[in-house]
């Protein structure tokens, strides 16, 4: 298990941060862990967790994949985007509260733009979700954060 502050490995802050540890990474796959915790942010009445938000969960994994490079490396975290999900599937509407989902991301395609391919999957008993994600590193993160001026220049 890897014992870095997930607020350090993450673009995220506070209760957004869904999963709750770094099971094990190397070059090509993470391995994440989270508990289904019954007073999210994103819960059902019941406590339940939407399946929907497994990608999220899987969305975060690839983000600390990426949070753990750069760490390894001296470098900051960069700023990353979901671009989409394709094949998006899970055998469950909901995650239970309580309940210990194990998300795994291996990356299929990263390309020197920024522009990357993980295959997700959400494991606990009884439940299996899987999705392929696409996402964007861009080179540049804040000039995607800022929007022109009605003059059409930056402050």
């Amino acid at each position: 298990m890897i014992d870095w502050p997930l607020a350090e490995l993450l673009p995220h802050a506070g209760d957004m941060i869904l999963i709750d540890r770094i099971l094990g990474f190397d070059d090509e796959q993470i391995h994440t862990h989270a508990t289904v915790k019954p007073a999210g942010l994103f819960n059902l009445d019941d406590g339940s967790l939407p399946a929907w938000v497994g990608i999220e969960l899987m969305a975060q994994s690839v983000a600390a994949f990426a949070g753990c490079h750069a760490r390894q490396r001296g470098d900051a975290v960069a700023l990353g985007f979901l671009l989409g999900t394709r094949k998006f599937e899970c055998n469950v509407e909901a995650f239970p509260a309580g309940t210990e989902l194990t998300i795994h991301g291996v990356r299929s395609l990263e390309d020197d733009n920024g522009m990357g391919v993980f295959e997700c999957h959400i494991h606990a008993p009884g439940i299996h979700a899987s999705a392929r994600l696409n996402v964007f590193r861009p080179p540049q993160a804040a000039q995607y954060l800022h929007e022109p001026s009605a003059t059409g220049t930056q402050p």
